[in-house]
């Protein structure tokens, strides 16, 4: 569970808020000498101001390979070259492209509660089977129910407050 909602940190981070964050650009592969090779691993990324990133590849050839990268991933940035470094200007949200992203949250955090209730469903099985095999008695088996349950919900409430938190930092003007 634990895992899960480390996942869903990642995937929230790469969730514009309409300001620039480093995250932004993890999903960025770029076609490196035929060998498709994540941004961060080639270039330095920095975000000087709060609507302004730059990358600074650490070989200057690449910059062209990078540029197309990062148009190919849809982020909406438009690069802007000077030959040594890529600014990428990130635009205001309007309040349309604010409801999309708050939706696509909520679509993020479903998907890992049901990942969190799966893991609990695996966990309630193994207890059942335990049961049944005679490993531990009807008691230790409500107890270890209910103490699934108990993290279940834990873990659910962590996914709700961090969804919560990013749906607030969104729609902050």
């Amino acid at each position: 569970m634990d895992l899960v909602v480390e996942d869903f940190k990642r995937k929230l981070a790469n969730i514009r808020t309409g300001r620039a964050t480093v995250g932004l650009l993890d999903p960025v592969v770029v076609d490196y000498y035929g060998t498709m090779t994540p941004l961060s691993q080639m270039a330095s990324i920095a975000v000087p101001e709060p609507q302004m990133m730059t990358v600074q590849p650490w070989d200057a050839s690449a910059m062209a390979a990078i540029e197309k990268a990062i148009i190919a991933a849809n982020l909406g940035l438009n690069p802007s070259n000077d030959g040594k470094i890529i600014r990428l200007s990130v635009p205001a949200l309007n309040e349309e492209r604010r409801k999309q992203f708050v939706k696509q949250v909520h679509e993020v955090a479903e998907e890992h509660r049901v990942a969190v209730r799966n893991v609990r469903q695996r966990s309630n099985d193994s207890l059942k089977k335990m049961l049944k095999d005679k490993e531990i008695s009807e008691d230790e088996e409500r107890n270890g129910l209910e103490e699934v349950q108990k993290f279940t919900n834990t873990y659910i409430a962590k996914i709700d407050e961090l969804s919560k938190n990013k749906e607030h930092e969104i729609m902050i003007v």
